[in-house]
């Protein structure tokens, strides 16, 4: 199991509406707008880096209001 938190920007006034909608989405953990850089940030998982790659450019990117995403994938050193 992949998990990574996915750092998102979006439109002024956006946030809590993509939180909301991307709280919806198999894969996703937690969904939370925030403040400072970045206006949600999201706690996934998937099966492998494919599978993660895929949840981020085809369902997350996909949510109307987002303009940048960064991934985050989580290692244990």
């Amino acid at each position: 199991m992949v998990q990574a938190y996915i750092l998102i920007q979006t439109e002024v006034g956006k946030a809590a509406d993509v939180a909301h909608e991307i709280s919806g989405i198999t894969g996703v953990t937690q969904a939370e707008d925030v403040t400072g850089p970045y206006d949600v940030i999201v706690r996934a998982e998937a099966r492998n880096v494919d599978e993660l790659g895929k949840l981020v450019v085809a369902q997350i990117q996909a949510v109307e209001g987002i303009t940048r995403t960064l991934t985050c994938p989580i290692v244990h050193i």
